[in-house]
């Protein structure tokens, strides 16, 4: 399994034609270190050695695939925490040790999966030279954006500080990577579809979080959800009851007789989101039903002023970047989906 990713795609064509793919330059192999995961520091564990570097990436959406290797036993650490990424090391071939949470190191190899959040915890790896890794570079706030939309909470550094190995052997993970590299498209060196590459990271995302959450021992579905208080789960059932209405902060707090800031303060602590970015999430929700279910004859405009938006431009932006199409193009291929 993974064993083309990032050589060929689906058709066998050649990815990644005419860039710079291997070195044995530290120079070359450190600065590619840099741009697709963050700065970090390394050495090769015998003296003298120089890299015999496997270097190839490409990006689905916000998250960077890497195949990658130093070709030479080699450790590297000092990950800056600064540049807010989680990284997801998949060997493919050889052996690399990391850091567990408990303090003790674990060697993964071919088949195993780990994950560290090196935005919330410190981490090194040890390479033995023979190894190959697939790994995956995913910006810590589109994992917090995943939980929210899909689980309704954000995750305290309870499970973003767990550093550990989630899948092994054939796992569904894998198959997932598999799926995600083979729908590459050689000519462009990216999914061609941006709605479809939307959905695959996404999925990417949700897949992790659930092996990751599962290892740890938190369930996503009662989670944090049901330590929130009453008046913040209150909120947002009167969210997502009062969506298309377009309603305020304000207005909400009123209804439960508490001050929109003791309504903030509760969501920033139970859910890691201001009642605003939920609220504009739900809005963009019933926006996008709204336009599925369409009647002929509507038009986007239309649908939209209905439910309170005003600035058309800024909405298709958000909508954008949460959906991976236009409302336009829902509103288009909406009979499509039936």
């Amino acid at each position: 399994m993974l064993e083309h990713a990032l050589l060929y795609d689906a058709q066998g064509q050649p990815l990644l034609s005419g860039r710079l793919n291997a070195s044995r330059d530290w120079s070359e192999v450190n600065a590619f270190c840099h741009r697709v995961y963050m700065p970090l520091a390394t050495r090769p564990l015998v003296a003298g050695a120089d890299p015999n570097a496997t270097l190839r990436t490409l990006s689905i959406g916000r998250i960077v695939l890497s195949r990658f290797c130093f070709g030479v036993p080699t450790r590297a650490d000092e990950f800056d925490p600064s540049s807010g990424n989680i990284i997801v090391v998949n060997t493919m071939r050889g052996g690399v040790r990391h850091p567990l949470t408990d303090g003790t190191g674990i060697d993964t190899v071919a088949g195993d999966s780990y994950v560290v959040d090196c935005s919330r915890t410190d981490y090194w790896n040890i390479a033995n030279g023979d190894d190959l890794q697939f790994n995956l570079t995913i910006p810590h706030k589109l994992m917090e954006e995943t939980a929210q939309r899909w689980y309704g909470f954000v995750p305290e550094d309870d499970l973003w500080k767990k550093r550990l190995v989630f899948g092994r052997g054939h796992s569904p993970w894998l198959s997932l990577l598999d799926y995600a590299t083979l729908s590459v498209d050689a000519q462009n060196n990216r999914i061609s579809s941006p709605l479809i590459e939307k959905r695959i990271e996404e999925t990417l995302c949700l897949e992790l979080l659930r092996g990751w959450a599962e290892c740890s021992g938190l369930n996503l579905e009662t989670g944090a959800r049901s330590a929130a208080p009453r008046y913040v789960r209150e909120a947002e059932r009167l969210m997502e009851e009062r969506a298309h209405e377009a309603p305020s902060i304000a207005d909400i707090a009123a209804q439960l007789g508490i001050s929109a800031r003791s309504l903030s303060e509760g969501f920033r602590r139970f859910r890691g989101v201001t009642p605003h970015d939920y609220l504009t999430a739900r809005r963009l929700d019933g926006l996008r039903k709204a336009l599925e279910h369409a009647p002929p004859g509507q038009t986007v405009s239309s649908i939209a002023g209905a439910r309170g938006y005003v600035n058309l431009t800024a909405m298709t932006a958000f909508y954008r970047q949460r959906f991976g199409e236009t409302p336009s193009q829902t509103l288009r291929n909406r009979f499509s989906r039936l």
